[in-house]
C-alpha cells in the first residue's frame, strides 16, 4: 500500500523557461539538476532550526556531505523586469570554485524565485520574499505568503498558506523549511492529497476474450459487472487486496472480453501529519494519519506514530510504520503491519492467513510466510503451512491423508511447503519458480510436490503485450468441469497468448487467440496407448494446440447513475452503479493434434445476458445483479488425454447478487454441465462492501476452497496471493488451460 511518496527527490534536468512565462504557474520548469546541499550556522531563523533536526535516522547524511554541488539562485519581482543572481555554494567551498569550468563538476543548480515584493538586506545577505510567493527547485513548486532566504546559512523559510508540489503530489502546512545545500527540510503541521497512478500488474491472460473463462471466475459476479458497466467520468483503479485462503483468481478478465479492474474510484489519498521531514533520499513523518475517503469523517484510515520513507532501488520503495492501525468507521481499529514495499509486482502482506483446500490439504489450514531475498530483480518467498484439519480430523478427507487416519498434530504429514522465485531480468523478461508441498512426509514426496518453472517474455508493446512462455510443469492440479480434477504428470514446452485485439474501431468486438506447444505426460484412459503390463495409466505424448476466441456484446439498455456522493453513489460502492442490460456473444474455436496422429478439435459459440439494477444507495433491496449464459460447442474426436478432453458441449451459467440490507451483499455463480448432467462449480460468497473497503467470504464446494478477502479500495499494492495460492488449481474449458 503506497504512502507518503518522498517529496523532493532526485530528479533529472528539465527545461529552464523564462519566469515571467511561469508567473503564477505551479508547474512551471526548471533547467539543471537538482541534487542535495547544505547545513545552516547563521543566525537567521535559528530558532528555527532548533526544532529542525539536520540528521534523520533513516537517511545517510554523511554520504550526502560529499554530494554537494552549488546552487544559482534566480529572483524576481512580478512587477520588475530585472532579475537578481545569488550563487549559493557547498560549506568550505570558495565561490569561484563552485562551478569550475573543466567540466568535472555538475554547474550550479537553479532555484528560481518570484513575489509580488523582493528585498535584499546586504549586511545580512538576506533575501526576503512576500505576495504570491513561488519557488522552483529539485523539480518541486513551493507557494507561500512569504518567504526568506538566508545566503551564507543556505536556508529557507517559508510561512502563511504553504504548499509544496511535486507533479500530482500536493502537501501543504503552517511552515516549511529548507536545506539548500542538502536538499532537505520540514513542513509542520501537513496535510495535503497524493495522487496514486495504477500500478502495472502481469495478469497473466490466456484467450481473455472466452466467454467461457468466467465458468470458473475469479470474481464475483457484482465484480464482473461492475467492469462491464458503460464507461463514465470516474476511474476505477486497483485496489490493496488481502486474501485470507485460497485466492477465487482463476481469470483476471470479465465479460464480454472486458478487463475487470479490481479496485476502486478514488485515485487520491489524503493525510495529515504533525511534521514531515524530508531530503533527496525519503522522508519521516510523526503522528500519521492517511485516507482513501475524500470525505469526513473516513470510513477508513491508518494512523500510525511515525513513518519512514526512502527508495531501496529503482522503482522500488519502502515505508516503515511504528504504532499502526486500521481504523474502520472511526470505531472498529485493527493492528496493521510495521513495513511495507512498494514496487511493479505483486506483494503478499506478511500476515497469518488461513485457507482452505480439501483435495491437497485436507481442508483448514494456516499459513505465514518470510522472504528471505527482496531485491529489484529477485524476491525469494517461504512458506510453512499447518494442516489444521488434517491434523485433527484426518477422515474428513481421506484421499488427502492417505498414509495416516489417526490424529498427529506433530507429524511431517499436517505440515505443508510453498517456496517462490520471481527474478526479473528486465521490464520484458521473468523466471518464476514454484515448488509446492502439500505436506513434508518424505515417504510421499513423489505425491506432494507440485512445482513450475517458467520463462516468460513480453513482445511487441509493453502497454498490451504478447506473452510467451517457456514452461516446465511437475504434478500440475486442473480443473476440467465435470471431469473433476486431473493431475498433468509433466509438460514442457512454449505458450504464445496474444493480448486483447479490437477488431476495427468497435470496442465492443474483440478477439484473442493463443499457440502452444508441449510434451505432456499425462493419464489416459485409451488402453491402445499404454505399453503391455503398464503399472500405471500415463502417456506422453507430444501437444500442438491452437485456439482463438472472438467476442461481441451489446449494450440494450443504460440508466443513470446518482451523483458521486457519500450519501448516494458513494453510500456503499466505489464507484456509482450504472443500471445496465448487455447481450453478449462469443465464439471459441480449438484445434489440438498430438504426435500419436489423434486430434481434438472444437466449436463452441455463447451467448448471455447480464446486468444489474438499483443504485445500491438505500438501506435495502436497491441492487440486483444478476447472468445468466449458454454455451453450445460441437467436437470432433476426443483427445486421448482426461486433463484437456472437452466432455462438456452443453453448459448453463447463471448468478445472482442481491443487497440483503445496507452494506450487505449475497450472491451465487453457477455453471451445470446439460450433456453431462451434472453441477460444474458454484461459488457462494457474503460481502460487506462499504466505498473504501470491502470485506468478502467465498466457498466453492465443488473446488472445496475457500477464502475470506479484504480490500481497500485504490491502494496501488496487492496483497492478494494469487490463484488458489496453496492449491495451484487452473481451470481447462475446451481443453485449453485457462
Amino acid at each position: 500500500m503506497p504512502f507518503l511518496p518522498p517529496f523532493v527527490p532526485p530528479a533529472p534536468p528539465v527545461e529552464f523557461v523564462s519566469p515571467q512565462a511561469r508567473q503564477g504557474d505551479l508547474t512551471g520548469e526548471t533547467r539543471g539538476t537538482f541534487s542535495a546541499v547544505g547545513a545552516s550556522k547563521s543566525d537567521l531563523s535559528l530558532q528555527s532550526r532548533r526544532r529542525s533536526p539536520l540528521t534523520f535516522p533513516y537517511l545517510r547524511t554523511l554520504d550526502n556531505l560529499g554530494k554537494q554541488t552549488a546552487k544559482r539562485l534566480l529572483t524576481q519581482a512580478r512587477d520588475s523586469e530585472e532579475t537578481q543572481e545569488f550563487l549559493i555554494s557547498p560549506p568550505g567551498t570558495p565561490a569561484q570554485d563552485a562551478a569550475p569550468d573543466n567540466g568535472e563538476t555538475p554547474a550550479p543548480e537553479v532555484v528560481e524565485l518570484i513575489s509580488d515584493r523582493q528585498e535584499y538586506d546586504a549586511d545580512r545577505q538576506v533575501v526576503t520574499a512576500t505576495g504570491n510567493v513561488t519557488m522552483r527547485f529539485a523539480n518541486g513548486v513551493l507557494l507561500a505568503d512569504r518567504l526568506e532566504v538566508n545566503l551564507p546559512d543556505r536556508f529557507a523559510v517559508a510561512e502563511g498558506n504553504v504548499t509544496l508540489k511535486r507533479g500530482q503530489q500536493t502537501l501543504q502546512g503552517q511552515r516549511f523549511e529548507y536545506f539548500f545545500v542538502l536538499n532537505k527540510g520540514v513542513i509542520y503541521q501537513a496535510q495535503g492529497e497524493i495522487y496514486q497512478p495504477t500500478t502495472a500488474r502481469d495478469l497473466s491472460p490466456t484467450l481473455p476474450t472466452d466467454p467461457a473463462g468466467n465458468l470458473i471466475s475469479g470474481q464475483t459476479l457484482n465484480e464482473r459487472l461492475s467492469g462491464n458497466q458503460p464507461a463514465q467520468n470516474i476511474t476505477a483503479n486497483e485496489g490493496l487486496g488481502l486474501s485470507v485462503g485460497a485466492g477465487f483468481n482463476l481469470n483476471q478478465f470479465g465479460t464480454a472480453g472486458v478487463q475487470t479492474p479490481r479496485g476502486g474510484k478514488l485515485n487520491r489519498l489524503r493525510f495529515q501529519a504533525e511534521r514531515v521531514d524530508f531530503d533527496a533520499e525519503g522522508w519521516n513523518a510523526q503522528k500519521v494519519r492517511i485516507t482513501n475517503d475524500p470525505f469526513n469523517p473516513p470510513e477508513l484510515e491508518v494512523q500510525a506514530e511515525t513513518a519512514d520513507y526512502y527508495n531501496v532501488a529503482p522503482q522500488v520503495d519502502e515505508v516503515r510504520l511504528s504504532g499502526s492501525r486500521v481504523l474502520l468507521d472511526q470505531t472498529n481499529s485493527l493492528p496493521f503491519q510495521d513495513r511495507l514495499t512498494i514496487d511493479r509486482r505483486d506483494r503478499q502482506p506478511g500476515v497469518l492467513s488461513f485457507g482452505y483446500d480439501g483435495e491437497d490439504r485436507g481442508g483448514l489450514y494456516i499459513q505465514s510466510g518470510f522472504t528471505p531475498i527482496d531485491t529489484n530483480s529477485v524476491r525469494f518467498q517461504i512458506k510453512p503451512q499447518y494442516l489444521i484439519q488434517k491434523a485433527f480430523f484426518p477422515n474428513a478427507f481421506p484421499e488427502a491423508n492417505q498414509s495416516n487416519s489417526e490424529v498427529c498434530a506433530l507429524c511431517p504429514s499436517v505440515f505443508g511447503l510453498i517456496t517462490d522465485l520471481d527474478a526479473n531480468f528486465s521490464e520484458r523478461t521473468r523466471l518464476i519458480n514454484t515448488l509446492n508441498f502439500s505436506n513434508l512426509n518424505l515417504d510421499e514426496l513423489e505425491d506432494s510436490l507440485r512445482a513450475k518453472l517458467s520463462l516468460q517474455n513480453k513482445l511487441g508493446d509493453l502497454n498490451n503485450p504478447y506473452d510467451l512462455r517457456v514452461e516446465y510443469n511437475y504434478r500440475e492440479r486442473l480443473f476440467n468441469g465435470s471431469l473433476g480434477f486431473q493431475t498433468v504428470n509433466s509438460s514442457v514446452g512454449a505458450v504464445l497468448v496474444s493480448p486483447t485485439l479490437f477488431v476495427g474501431a468497435d470496442p465492443s468486438l474483440t478477439f484473442s487467440y493463443q499457440a502452444s506447444i508441449q510434451d505432456v505426460q499425462a493419464d489416459t484412459d485409451q488402453a491402445d496407448l499404454l505399453a503391455p503390463n503398464q503399472d500405471d495409466n500415463l502417456v506422453t505424448l507430444m501437444r500442438y494446440q491452437g485456439a482463438a476466441s472472438l467476442n461481441k456484446y451489446f449494450f440494450l439498455w443504460i440508466g443513470e447513475s446518482l451523483p458521486a456522493t457519500p450519501d448516494q453513489g458513494l453510500r456503499y460502492s466505489p464507484t456509482p452503479i450504472i443500471p445496465y442490460l448487455q447481450l453478449s456473444t462469443g465464439l471459441t474455436g480449438v484445434a489440438s493434434l498430438y504426435s500419436d496422429g489423434t486430434s481434438q478439435p472444437s466449436l463452441t459459440g455463447s451467448v448471455g445476458l447480464l446486468g444489474q439494477f438499483g443504485h445500491f444507495s438505500k438501506p435495502y433491496l436497491d441492487y440486483t445483479g444478476f447472468n445468466l449464459s449458454y454455451f453450445q460447442g460441437i467436437r470432433g474426436d476426443a483427445s486421448p488425454f482426461l486433463f484437456d478432453r472437452f466432455a462438456d458441449t452443453q453448459v448453463l451459467s447463471w448468478g445472482v447478487t442481491q443487497q440483503v440490507y445496507g452494506p450487505l451483499r449475497v450472491g451465487i455463480q453457477s455453471a451445470y454441465s446439460i450433456n453431462a448432467n451434472k453441477e460444474i462449480s458454484t461459488d457462494y460468497f457474503i460481502e460487506y462492501s462499504r466505498r473504501t473497503y470491502n470485506l468478502q467470504i467465498r466457498y466453492n464446494p465443488q473446488l472445496q476452497v475457500g477464502s475470506v478477502n479484504l480490500r481497500i479500495s485504490d491502494f496501488n499494492w496487492s496483497g492478494n496471493p494469487g490463484a488458489f495460492e496453496g492449491t495451484d488449481i487452473r481451470p481447462v474449458f475446451q481443453g485449453v488451460t485457462r
